[in-house]
């Protein structure tokens, strides 16, 4: 294992707040002990571990006693380093770097949201540590499959020129978008062959999602090579799916996975 762990506790608290050191880079992340499997959220693109939907995960696991661990990418959050710097395989490597140092080679049931989905795919190429996944609005390749087929001549103009354009978000402030992470993204596809987990999978879509279409979950469910994959639309459902009714379908299904319905 790679740097060092800093440990910072609170007498009385269920929560241990650590940072984990690699290469010039702080990762922030928070671990709640208790049974297993560690449930493991991976948040999605320019998001963070403080998201509704991870923090309504984090709340039915201190109420169980069920492990779970969440985190901040580089870049994101409360982690060091500059969300421009990052890219695909940086982020899995953040995400391998703290379920490793973290669980001790505990069985996982890994969480994905949108980009997190992506990465949640990349870690069970691991399937002797991940028990299962449930991806929400998950979305594999997006670099690839939604972002470079939106963008019209002045914008690649414009990324071969300054490395990074800045695209509205309905989320807050611009997003940077940089060539660094669409070539980046196309070294880590995982949708153009068949996905060797056969483990049991659940995702999770809103047929209204605007940023990831729903039918992007079908060509997922046709790639995985497990045959215990269940694929839930909701209708009306935006990409977040984070509604108080959607959140108790997340946490419904996690909690499925974890033998506490």
């Amino acid at each position: 294992m790679r740097g060092a762990l800093s440990r910072i506790t609170d007498e009385g608290e269920i929560t241990v707040a650590i940072t984990f050191r690699v290469p010039e880079v702080a990762l922030a992340y928070e671990f709640l002990d208790g049974s297993g499997p560690v449930v493991v959220f991976c948040p999605g693109f320019a998001s963070d571990m403080g998201g509704t939907k991870a923090m309504a995960l984090w709340a039915m696991c201190q109420a169980r006693g069920q492990a779970m661990l969440r985190f901040d990418y580089a870049g994101h959050g409360q982690s060091g380093g500059r969300f421009v710097d990052g890219c695909i395989g940086d982020w899995a490597a953040d995400a391998a770097h703290v379920v490793e140092a973290v669980t001790a080679g505990r069985e996982l049931l890994v969480v994905g949201s949108s980009m997190g989905g992506w990465i949640a795919l990349l870690l069970a190429r691991a399937p002797e540590r991940v028990k299962g996944l449930v991806l929400v609005a998950p979305a594999p390749d997006f670099t690839e499959l939604l972002m470079k087929t939106q963008l019209g001549e002045a914008e690649w103009a414009e990324l071969r020129r300054a490395g990074v354009i800045y695209q509205p978000s309905e989320y807050g402030e611009p997003t940077p978008l940089t060539l660094k992470l669409l070539e980046d993204g196309a070294r880590h596809l995982v949708l153009d062959a068949p996905i060797a987990f056969t483990g049991p999978v659940r995702v999770l879509h809103g047929m209204r999602d605007a940023d990831v279409p729903w039918r992007h979950s079908l060509l997922l469910a046709e790639r995985l090579v497990s045959e215990d994959v269940r694929l839930v639309f909701v209708k009306d459902g935006d990409h977040r799916l984070s509604r108080e009714a959607d959140l108790l379908l997340l946490c419904g299904t996690v909690g499925e996975f974890c033998g506490r319905e």
